[in-house]
């Protein structure tokens, strides 16, 4: 059975013109009637939760195309297909995690010891060392 553009609205929680740009997009590909109506696959449901979901973690749309890409036209992906796109972020959202965990620990020392000038802290940059790394907070940016 096929979904209507609405049908799916109504199901993914994702609005039509989110949809109608997904499909633009080439995240999700439908069909037309007859009557030049929108149908996708039930197997759009998953494709639309994957995009979502990868949004929701800030990967861009661009790769989230690119890994879609790699998921079979002629059948609706199985647990193993989601895996293994699923399984293209790992590394990214490990490093990711390992930036975050690193502004929360370090934003808390340059901020607690209340100098607010990373130039005149002796414990964490003495004789400003990170200042010959680049203007800015150092220790809270990926070097």
């Amino acid at each position: 059975m096929e979904l209507t553009v609405g049908q799916l609205a109504a199901r993914s929680g994702v609005s039509v013109s989110a949809l109608h740009f997904f499909e633009r997009q080439g995240l999700i590909t439908s069909t037309r009637t007859a009557g030049n109506q929108r149908r996708y696959r039930r197997d759009a449901l998953r494709r639309v939760a994957f995009i979502r979901i990868a949004q929701r973690v800030g990967i861009p749309l661009k790769d989230v195309a690119a890994v879609l890409a790699v998921l079979p036209e002629n059948r609706t992906p199985t647990r193993e297909d989601w895996a293994r796109v699923s399984a293209c972020w790992q590394a990214e959202l490990d490093r990711r995690m390992r930036h975050l965990q690193q502004l929360r620990d370090d934003f808390t020392g340059c901020v607690g010891c209340g100098c607010m000038s990373i130039d005149r802290c002796p414990l964490i940059n003495p004789g400003d060392e990170l200042g010959r790394l680049g203007a800015g907070p150092r220790r809270l940016i990926d070097n």
